[in-house]
């Protein structure tokens, strides 16, 4: 018997996160309310960061480990790019897809139509800072075709200057930014408030002050120039240790919502189907990444703030089984509303991406794989 070259030995075990799947692994035991059922579209998308759609119904997922971007369409997946720096923010507009990777900006001109041989990447910028600290991003595109892209704090706690711990608006085609927000320590999420175009976006905030605080934050841009805090005050509530001196409090823009400690709020999305039940209809949906230096694990999940008057009024666990114990199963950290009307839920931890939807009040809860 002919033995295995080492050299093709060496290329498969190179090949074999690729060639793996994640079929054989049981599937978190997850749970949704009564009516809901999740469905893997995918668990070959390693490291699946922020989700995208295009008009033709492609689903794109940016990375931050992977340094990979992908395409999925009618359940075959596509390398649009490789090597890239944290490219975990990606936004489609006018059919071309836009990837924020640290200090740059890319685009893909009419990928759709060019998924399995890419155009080469167009640098629209390559001026952001270079700092990988929370230099990955999270972006959308405004009513105005304007991209709003964060540039997060360089540490855990410093007082850097603009365009650090801000919200930029940026053109898509020069480049050019200004700063709208300022004093957000590492937004990985935003979306717009239906009716009133108000910004919503989650904040994480400072590690090291113990297991309880401070709050995370939900927040709302209302109008651009608001100060949100960092790093003198953390979630409207807290005095910073060491640079909250001679600041105060309601001296910043205050979050909409305090979520518990290091439970990392990241993506978020304002559900503007209508094939959910009604009272679902505007709420806001938002990933738990989880927590990591805290002394018992908290958050992953994906949770629903239910607003009156475009205030919250209370918020609820919606998909839960991310944790077993201490055991983490999966880490969700985009969501996404599809024109159908389900929920996209991107997983890191697995590399995949589910699908939510209402299937009535008697369905029995099912899992199931699906495609885009």
């Amino acid at each position: 018997m002919r033995s295995i070259p080492r050299r093709l030995i060496g290329a498969l075990l190179a090949l074999w996160p690729l060639l793996s799947s994640a079929d054989d692994t049981p599937l978190p035991p997850f749970a949704l309310p009564p009516g809901f059922v999740l469905e893997v579209v995918s668990d070959d998308l390693p490291n699946a960061r922020q989700l995208a759609l295009g008009p033709k119904g492609t689903l794109f997922a940016g990375t931050r480990r992977d340094g990979r971007v992908w395409a999925l369409r009618d359940g075959v997946r596509y390398t649009l790019a490789e090597g890239l720096t944290l490219p975990s923010g990606v936004a489609v507009h006018d059919g071309d897809l836009y990837i924020a990777a640290v200090s740059h900006l890319y685009r893909l001109r009419g990928i759709e139509d060019a998924l399995a041989a890419p155009p080469a990447l167009e640098v629209i910028t390559d001026a952001l800072p270079t700092d990988k600290h929370h230099g990955w991003k999270h972006i959308e595109f405004d009513s105005d075709g304007q991209l709003l892209i964060p540039v997060g704090a360089p540490c855990n706690i410093c007082d850097p200057k603009p365009p650090y711990a801000s919200l930029l608006r940026m053109d898509r085609n020069s480049g050019a930014y200004e700063v709208i927000a300022q004093g957000i320590r590492n937004t990985v999420g935003f979306d717009f408030e239906p009716g009133t175009g108000a910004l919503w976006f989650s904040d994480n905030g400072r590690d090291m002050l113990g297991d309880e605080i401070p709050p995370e934050e939900l927040n709302r841009l209302a109008a651009p120039g608001a100060h949100f805090g960092y790093p003198y005050v953390h979630g409207g509530a807290v005095l910073d240790p060491e640079f909250g001196e001679g600041h105060r409090l309601e001296d910043y823009a205050a979050p909409e919502a305090r979520l518990p400690a290091h439970s990392a709020p990241l993506g978020l999305a304002f559900y503007t189907g209508s094939a959910f039940p009604e009272r679902y209809r505007g709420a806001l949906f938002f990933a738990e990444h989880g927590s990591w230096n805290r002394s018992t694990k908290i958050g992953y999940k994906v949770s629903v703030a239910f607003l009156e008057g475009g205030k919250i009024q209370r918020i609820e666990p919606f998909l839960t089984g991310f944790l077993d114990g201490e055991t983490t199963l999966g880490r969700p950290v985009d969501v996404l509303v599809e024109p159908s009307g389900a929920l996209l839920v991107s997983d890191d931890h697995r590399g995949a991406v589910y699908r939510i939807r209402y299937a009535g009040p008697s369905a029995t809860p099912t899992l199931a794989r699906s495609t885009p």
